[in-house]
């Protein structure tokens, strides 16, 4: 059966496997009751669980009343379900930002120096050679920034800039 918070795949296994264990979770939960006891790889593998549930409806944009329905198909008991629609629906919007925010995310140039090295005139050099552009970039992810120094002749500097117009050309031609 295809559904379409997995994109109209069929459910993965490993989310079938950890339904019961959701609707077990979810009853203690909201029952408040203090002899639940769950071992913690039970959880982590629910929780995992959900992430990917929510995640995915968010990712295909599936309204609350079709996941509420495909989870019940799921075997999740119906109150499970429709309480936990009811919160995605809430947060819908923020989660779809933040999976956009985040999806396809690589570093970025934070700044960039450069400097141009030209020997004119040497005694101990019988050839001078033709200037030196170095370069220091500063890459930046999510976690840290870090420095990457590149020494290229002009002629080497010229093709560069000149490919990278070229991708630039290509992208916007893209969008």
């Amino acid at each position: 059966m295809r559904f379409r918070f997995c994109g109209d795949l069929d459910c993965p296994d490993w989310v079938l496997a950890e339904i019961s264990t959701l609707a077990k979770i979810y009853e203690k939960i909201l029952k408040l009751t203090s002899d639940a006891r769950f071992e913690s790889s039970d959880i982590k593998a629910t929780i995992a669980v959900l992430c990917f549930i929510l995640s995915s409806a968010a990712k295909h944009n599936v309204s609350s009343d079709n996941l509420s329905s495909e989870l019940q198909q799921l075997g999740l008991p119906k109150e499970h379900a429709v309480s936990l629609c009811r919160s995605y629906e809430e947060k819908q919007t923020a989660l779809q930002e933040t999976l956009r925010e985040s999806s396809l995310r690589l570093s970025h140039l934070s700044s960039v120096s450069w400097r141009v090295d030209q020997t004119l005139s040497s005694s101990i050099l019988q050839e001078v050679d033709e200037p030196l552009v170095h370069l220091n970039l500063h890459v930046a992810d999510a976690r840290n920034s870090s420095p990457v120094a590149v020494t290229v002749s002009s002629s080497k500097l010229r093709v560069l800039l000149t490919e990278l117009k070229q991708a630039l050309e290509m992208m916007n031609a893209i969008n």
